[in-house]
């Protein structure tokens, strides 16, 4: 367990470059836990690090992921163990939306802050569900990525999440995930 003080609290954020998963880095890393930003490629998570560190948060290491294969994995979990000996946190939110998106030629000129203003959650749900197409090669990658994936990590980490005295995982969702009457497509 070289590198760390046993008392320090460990989180690995899947997907953690950009979006939710650099806040959800950010929040962490600002709490005094020592954070494993991942993401897929290599050049995007060291620069999320980077910007991390220029905002005075340096409890922040990047370590390369892709969920859909079994030898990253393997890699993260090897990596965890040789530094940490546990993980306090995981945060699976590495995912990919599964769908194909149809372009608006009227609408291309707006930024999605612009387009979705005075929309309520359902409205731009009405919006997305008529801007993508939907294909069984989108589905299956979007259901090898967003749950096997996930699964897969979970099952590689689960031993030093239980190595932990407070072992947690946190996976990370959206609305696009809700089941409900009237969510599907028209």
């Amino acid at each position: 367990m070289e590198g760390a003080i046993p008392s320090t609290r460990i989180a690995v954020v899947t997907g953690g470059n950009k979006g939710i998963g650099l806040e959800v880095c950010r929040q962490l890393a600002g709490a005094g836990i020592t954070v494993v930003l991942t993401a897929r490629d290599a050049t995007r998570g060291t620069a999320a690090v980077e910007k991390l560190r220029e905002a005075g948060l340096s409890d922040v290491i990047f370590h390369q992921l892709e969920i859909t294969d079994a030898p990253s994995i393997v890699r993260l979990a090897d990596f965890l163990k040789t530094r940490f000996g546990k993980l306090d946190i995981l945060v699976n939110n590495a995912a990919i939306g599964g769908v194909e998106y149809v372009q608006d030629p009227n609408d291309s000129s707006l930024t999605s802050q612009e387009k979705f203003s005075g929309m309520d959650m359902l409205q731009r749900l009405d919006w997305f569900a008529n801007a993508i197409v939907e294909t069984y090669d989108d589905a299956r990658e979007g259901l090898q990525t967003n749950y096997y994936g996930t699964k897969h990590v979970i099952e590689a980490l689960l031993p030093l999440l239980q190595a932990s005295s407070d072992g947690r995982i946190v996976n990370v969702s959206s609305d696009l995930g809700l089941l409900r009457a009237g969510a599907g497509r028209r």
